[in-house]
């Protein structure tokens, strides 16, 4: 099939999508399923290879993320029932003040993003973004907005993270450079996008009633909740966070530094694992909450559970979501296009952003679009020095930033966690998604022609 007939269903694929989620209101999980498999007929994928493809797509995607999104929303759950979320929300902005608070958890975000793959950090970060937004009285999206962008731009840019580490591998740039420049250029994308954000949370928008249920639900346990019990205090709660976050950065370090083979490191990368590191959280905030509360077996058991639901949501749609990139990559919708825009022949730092960047918005993974990118790029940057390879690399990186829509699990995460709309996900994230990647983009390319 032609590139340009390749192209042509991806985007009527994906404006099926926006309509029938948007307009006809139909639950984006089925929408998702019905899209992906009218894409894969008429890109010409075999009938008896469609739905191997679709279940690869979705194995490939929950595989990853089932088990962290249960166990966090799990020690989320536990966290918001207790009063700790709101306990820590309160001693903080005691601490800082309500206007400072929004810039702290954003600074705290960019910290905690850069050994947390995005995913696992915003997902363990959700219960307090509801705590602050509970004690501040305002929308999650206020705090959870920018303190998303900032984990994404950390999550492409910056190693230990696989895109920029495989890119580098692929472009033989020095890890060392890449790690430093890439927090270079970071640090000032993160304070655009956190007055991007602001910038975007002028308007309210409307949350979702699954969010809206939680919220309310928090606030009726707490009144409920005996005189004599006492809410977690704000240690606890920031102890509980910081735990397995920690534990994943011992798993991540000892896997950089020490050889392959070597006992610590073979223990530190199973503890480290996030899933792992999440039972141990709960664990802890079972003795440290629920026994401490007074809660009974059953009690905590039903505390629990009552994550699930909002989880399980959380889980289709992002699993879906997984269907249809997997369907547009075994389509050859990013391949035609790679093709397409090198023959063009642009200069280095451009070809790459922009080839990353619709790399990233036809299939929707930022690691896949970032790698295509390198792979496609290592002849054209033979002769380079180190510091112009970097920015090579970096450049790919940011493109693969920017535009994530429909096609991105990571869309579905964001929007769901932080109730958003389709629609509404349209209007916020990617377009926050984009300023950061341009962003980044303009600064490199600068550093490029001064150099």
């Amino acid at each position: 099939m032609s590139t340009s007939a390749l192209l042509c269903i991806a985007i009527l694929g994906v404006l099926l999508l926006l309509l029938l989620v948007i307009k006809i209101k139909i639950q984006p999980f089925v929408a998702l399923l019905i899209v992906s498999l009218l894409v894969g007929l008429s890109t010409g994928i075999p009938t008896s290879e469609i739905m191997k493809v679709m279940t690869s797509g979705m194995g490939g995607v929950l595989g990853s993320v089932t088990m962290i999104i249960g166990l966090g929303a799990m020690l989320g759950r536990m966290i918001e029932v207790s009063g700790g979320a709101e306990s820590l929300a309160k001693r903080f902005t005691q601490l800082l003040g309500t206007h400072r608070i929004i810039a702290a958890l954003t600074i705290a975000a960019f910290i905690l993003g850069i050994p947390v793959f995005f995913d696992v950090g915003f997902i363990i970060l959700a219960p307090i973004i509801y705590g602050f937004a509970k004690v501040a009285k305002v929308s999650p999206l206020k705090f959870g907005l920018p303190m998303a962008g900032v984990m994404l731009t950390v999550h492409v840019a910056m190693p230990p993270h696989p895109g920029p580490v495989a890119a580098a591998g692929l472009l033989n740039a020095d890890i060392g450079w890449l790690t430093m420049l890439g927090i270079a250029v970071a640090i000032p994308v993160g304070v655009i996008g956190f007055w991007m954000s602001t910038f975007i949370n002028r308007r309210n928008y409307a949350l979702s009633i699954d969010v809206l249920e939680q919220l309310q639900l928090a606030k009726s346990e707490d009144s409920t909740t005996p005189l004599n019990t006492r809410a977690p205090s704000a240690g606890l709660i920031t102890a509980l966070i910081v735990i397995p976050i920690a534990i994943i950065m011992l798993g991540t370090v000892s896997a950089t530094i020490l050889p392959a083979g070597h006992p610590i490191r073979n223990l530190s990368t199973l503890v480290g694992a996030p899933a792992v590191a999440l039972l141990v959280a709960l664990t802890l905030a079972f003795f440290f909450i629920a026994r401490r509360q007074g809660w009974t077996l059953e009690k905590t058991g039903m505390v629990m559970g009552d994550a699930m639901p909002a989880a399980a949501v959380v889980i289709m749609v992002t699993g879906a979501g997984g269907v249809f990139g997997k369907v547009l990559v075994e389509s050859g919708v990013g391949k035609a296009l790679a093709e397409t825009l090198t023959s063009i022949h642009l200069p280095l730092i451009p070809a790459a952003f922009i080839l990353s960047l619709a790399l990233r918005a036809s299939q929707g993974s930022a690691t896949v679009a970032i790698l295509t990118t390198c792979g496609l790029l290592t002849q054209a940057v033979s002769g380079l020095n180190q510091i112009q390879l970097v920015l090579v690399t970096l450049s790919a990186c940011f493109g693969g930033l920017g535009l994530s829509h429909v096609n991105d699990s990571g869309f579905w995460i964001v929007t769901k966690y932080l109730g958003l709309s389709v629609s509404d996900g349209l209007k916020t994230w990617t377009l926050l998604t984009t300023v950061l990647s341009l962003s980044g983009f303009f600064i490199i390319w600068g550093l490029w022609l001064v150099i």
